[in-house]
């Protein structure tokens, strides 16, 4: 059976009209084509739809009983039909988001605000778990988008670059190497580390600047908060590294952020999402005002709170 919208919509206006002519002129149709469509629906549905008079058309008794479905019909497609233009302009829906504490907590919120304003009628959910979990809901499917670094050999994802920082030493602006403006990794050597726990893709890119000078990281404390890893910084305990926007929450006086040199780490940002899964227009505008937003996060000044 091959129904088509346009039949069932001739034998409504057919069957509300009356008349043939006056329904072809309701449907912007010629007459010819309208008397066609219902003809094509009647052999397909195997009987009569109208018997026709000199004056009017009149609905058969079978005809009478599927009328009230072939409206229904219609209505659900119309139905259909506006809430996929809503969709389509971004007016109904629902985005999901995944990201690692610290760029939940300093990228994702003004970009979210923005999309608020931009498409008022969609939902958003963010999940703010460490970038292990997320690779995970991004692979099952319950996030649409994730932002992090991501490892380069996973396979099936669509990278859109965002933020690319060195790496950059914090500490007290009474700490010796507060008073060095480029200092290199060599000379973290001995000074007691406080940073975050394996696992997390920040202490990842630590660990990398310092095989890269010949040392190994052994940290003289290891958390799980960033907030937590600056605030033992600022009581004395000892120096962290980290990206420059990761102080932009926790800014004070006391402390000074100093780009680390010999060699320069870069840690990469990006969005990513699966490759077999086109983009929604939401998701499309999301990803739009994402990178818009990373750019104003990477153009932050680091040493700001020097």
């Amino acid at each position: 059976m091959s129904i088509t919208l346009r039949q069932l919509r001739a034998f409504v206006t057919v069957a509300e009209k009356g008349n043939f002519t006056r329904a072809a002129q309701a449907l912007h149709m010629a007459q010819p084509m309208v008397s066609a469509l219902v003809r094509e629906l009647e052999a397909e549905l195997g009987f009569r739809l109208f018997d026709r008079t000199t004056r009017r058309v009149e609905l058969t008794p079978a005809a009478a009983e599927f009328l009230t479905d072939a409206r229904r019909m219609i209505g659900e497609l119309d139905r259909a039909v506006c809430r996929a233009r809503d969709i389509g302009a971004r007016r109904r829906g629902h985005l999901s988001i995944g990201a690692p504490p610290l760029l939940a907590a300093t990228l994702l919120p003004g970009v979210i605000r923005a999309f608020a304003e931009s498409a008022p009628g969609v939902s958003v959910t963010l999940y703010d778990q460490h970038i292990a979990a997320i690779g995970a809901l991004l692979r099952d499917g319950e996030v649409q988008l994730a932002v992090g670094t991501f490892r380069q050999e996973e396979q099936g994802l669509v990278r859109v670059p965002l933020i690319a920082d060195r790496l950059s030493l914090l500490c007290r602006a009474d700490h010796p190497l507060a008073g060095r403006a480029e200092p290199g990794w060599a000379e973290l050597e001995g000074v007691p580390l406080i940073t975050l726990r394996t696992g997390n893709g920040i202490r990842h890119q630590v660990e990398r600047g310092y095989e890269a000078a010949g040392m190994r990281a052994e940290p003289a404390a290891e958390l799980d908060q960033i907030g937590t890893v600056i605030a033992m910084v600022e009581a004395g305990f000892g120096v962290t590294v980290l990206p420059p926007y990761a102080l932009g929450p926790f800014a004070a006086q006391s402390l000074v952020l100093r780009p680390l040199t010999h060699p320069s780490v870069t840690r990469e940002i990006e969005l990513v999402y699966r490759e077999e899964r086109s983009l929604s227009p939401a998701a499309a505008e999301f990803v739009r005002l994402l990178r818009i937003g990373a750019a104003r996060l990477q153009a932050l000044p680091g040493d700001a709170v020097a």
